[in-house]
């Protein structure tokens, strides 16, 4: 296997093979891994001879869980299973322009690349190279954010169950205590922050009496500090606390305030994890985790070599609850608290170590 910057030399024919779609159902492939979507259905390729050369398109770079994601996909890429499958992998981030985005995959298809994945910069703007992609045979699997089509295999986790899943883990802790809640909320506007508000609320509202107070937290340490230290100025003590992300801001602006220690559902980060270790903090800590690119890259690899795989894939939520925290093995009080926990899904491959991540970089490769 080669890692390296594409060429405009590189040019490889393949003939053209257009995907085709049945209702999904129980037996899918490796279905404890590529879970369907409800109401998803079935997309199958025909089957092309290996080694296969691969490339993940990522958009904008600049944040960790996005390294982490790289790192990710080039960890994956680098196991003696995977590397026997793959002839070429090439790794560039294009910043939030999806006209670059949509230009580097055309110049992969070009190439004669296999299969590309990628986070979609806008969620409708790749009809255009889907269908380019399908003439010339190419698999494209976008994951985390995905696209408005039913015509490619992508991969998330539901970001409704994520919502529903912090909601009832305090729930299920405060019982009848609980009268007040505090909800951080993500980045307004985003898909991602709509589903996870719904699958919270769908717990939450129809708990009768219950006072849910909503701030925005934009999914940062920093924000989540400011507007939970406002809320707790304004609104007083809460008997539980849902946070979409930025968990480690939340905690800390109720300890600077001296709260009691409530039910918390909290996201995936190492910091956030160690301060529930730290202070005993009961809930449960569930994470969007970056290594879900490495699973769109087998997912690829799984389409190339003919097997059907939903359109849309569930993956498993990584998620520990505060009791079973463990350090050295789902947080890591020797790394940085940014490192995200979500380094993969047992139900798709052993998750890797810390190590494995952090020797690979995330420049373009």
């Amino acid at each position: 296997m080669k890692l390296n910057t594409i060429s405009a030399a590189l040019s490889v024919a393949l003939a053209a093979t257009l995907a085709t779609t049945t209702p999904a159902h129980a037996e899918t492939y490796r279905s404890e891994c590529f879970a369907p979507a409800p109401d998803t259905g079935m997309i199958q390729y025909d089957a092309k001879d290996g080694p296969y050369k691969l490339a993940f398109v990522n958009g904008f770079a600049g944040n960790d869980w996005r390294i982490q994601a790289i790192q990710s996909a080039k960890a994956w890429a680098a196991r003696p299973e995977n590397a026997a499958n793959i002839d070429e992998f090439t790794v560039v981030s294009v910043g939030n322009d999806s006209a670059a985005q949509i230009a580097a995959i055309d110049n992969f298809i070009a190439a004669g690349y296999h299969g590309i994945t990628f986070i979609a910069v806008n969620p409708s703007a790749f009809e255009g190279v889907i269908r380019r992609a399908n003439r010339e045979g190419t698999v494209l699997i976008p994951f985390d954010n995905v696209l408005d089509t039913d015509k490619i295999v992508q991969v998330n986790e539901s970001q409704l169950a994520l919502g529903t899943l912090k909601a009832q883990s305090v729930v299920d802790i405060a019982g009848d205590d609980l009268k007040k809640i505090l909800m951080v909320n993500g980045l307004p506007g985003n898909s991602t922050d709509r589903d996870r508000r719904l699958g919270m609320m769908s717990v939450l509202e129809p708990i009768d009496g219950l006072e849910i107070v909503e701030v925005v937290g934009n999914w940062d340490t920093g924000t989540s500090q400011k507007v939970v230290a406002d809320a707790l100025a304004t609104h007083g003590q809460f008997d539980a606390v849902v946070s979409q992300h930025g968990g480690a801001g939340t905690i800390n602006a109720m300890l600077a305030a001296d709260h009691p220690i409530v039910p918390m559902g909290l996201d995936g980060e190492n910091g956030v994890r160690m301060l529930i270790d730290e202070h005993t903090i009961p809930g449960v800590s569930a994470s969007q985790a970056p290594a879900m690119s490495a699973v769109a890259l087998d997912a690829a690899v799984a389409l190339l070599q003919g097997n059907a795989l939903p359109q849309t894939i569930f993956l498993p939520i990584p998620q520990v609850s505060s009791e079973a925290l463990e350090a050295g093995v789902n947080f890591f009080p020797d790394l940085p608290k940014s490192f995200n926990t979500g380094t993969g899904f047992t139900e798709c491959f052993t998750p890797f170590t810390p190590e494995e991540l952090l020797g690979q970089s995330a420049d373009d490769s």
